[in-house]
């Protein structure tokens, strides 16, 4: 079992005829992702990879039933109506690869989360992958290296960095430690799934035994998180890392949502808060794999599926 994609879920990819869509729509067919459709409006009938190219999602639906999931690859001016489009198609996850979304197409897109009950991540998200199963949007480059590095098994990794997303997957893969579910929540000041989100279907997934949390500086996510951990809301084990230590007040660092204002958001305070709440905070990610094996050997449970 894995959060968010499932091996029989359909998915779709919007954009599916450019560029960036192309090639990451053969990593996600060649790894064995259940992509049913493409959409690009004026590109209907022809073919990606042995994907069929319809003009509208709709026009998908009715050919293919019900759809789950889009993977979205749209310049980013135009996400808001690609997004919204497949929402009103009955599409219930959106997983927004492109940066640069208006703030206010975000927004517009969360109420329309809301009206349709729909989620979504991103936007400026490497995506999410479950090894065995699939992967929706391009972290792990390639079909070959996915198959290589990434193994199931019980972490589930949240993550605000694309960076540390698969450097830290990479790191417990070599402790021979498998993985539930792996989420790039998107590095935008706004974001349909945030860390908090993201560790309560964690939670809440049989399968998924530790959680790992790679957060940064900016927000409130991490200190969310832990407000979960002290009303007891989330109980599996928390291993986290937090980037940006030496930021200083107006630091952007890495991306929009990346940003000291005043006292909130610091590296201090999100580390204080995650260890007062009961969880495992490390000074560099290379400390990761070594705690959760700690945890995992303490608990009994197997490091792979």
């Amino acid at each position: 079992m894995s959060i968010l994609l499932s091996k029989s879920g359909k998915v779709i990819i919007q954009g599916i005829t450019g560029r960036e869509g192309r090639d990451r729509t053969k990593l996600m067919v060649d790894i064995g992702t259940n992509i049913v459709a493409g959409v690009t409006p004026g590109q209907g009938g022809r073919g990606v990879w042995g994907v069929p190219v319809y003009d509208t999602v709709n026009e998908a639906v009715k050919i293919h039933g019900n759809i789950d999931v889009t993977v979205v690859f749209v310049p980013a001016p135009l996400v808001k109506n690609a997004v919204i489009e497949s929402f009103a198609s009955g599409v219930k996850l959106a997983v927004i690869v492109p940066d640069r979304v208006p703030v206010y197409d975000v927004m517009a897109i969360a109420r329309a989360a809301g009206e349709y009950g729909a989620k979504f991540t991103g936007p400026n998200t490497l995506g999410v992958l479950s090894p065995g199963i699939g992967v929706l949007g391009m972290i792990g480059g390639n079909a070959t290296s996915v198959r290589k590095w990434f193994k199931s098994g019980p972490v589930g990794i949240t993550s605000r960095s694309g960076g540390l997303t698969t450097s830290t997957a990479y790191y417990i893969n070599q402790a021979g430690i498998g993985q539930s579910t792996i989420v790039h929540v998107g590095g935008d000041s706004i974001i349909g799934l945030p860390h908090p989100e993201v560790v309560k279907l964690f939670q809440d997934d049989p399968e998924t035994k530790l959680i790992v949390l790679l957060g940064e500086i900016g927000g409130s996510q991490e200190e969310d998180v832990a407000e979960l951990l002290v009303s007891g809301k989330v109980t599996k084990p928390v291993v986290a890392y937090i980037g940006g230590r030496g930021a200083k007040e107006g630091t952007q660092f890495s991306h929009a949502g990346a940003i000291i204002e005043g006292n909130r958001g610091t590296y201090q305070g999100k580390v204080d808060s995650l260890r007062d709440a009961g969880a495992v905070v490390v000074d560099d990610i290379s400390d990761i794999a070594g705690e959760v094996k700690k945890i995992l050997d303490k608990l009994g449970i197997p490091y792979v599926r």
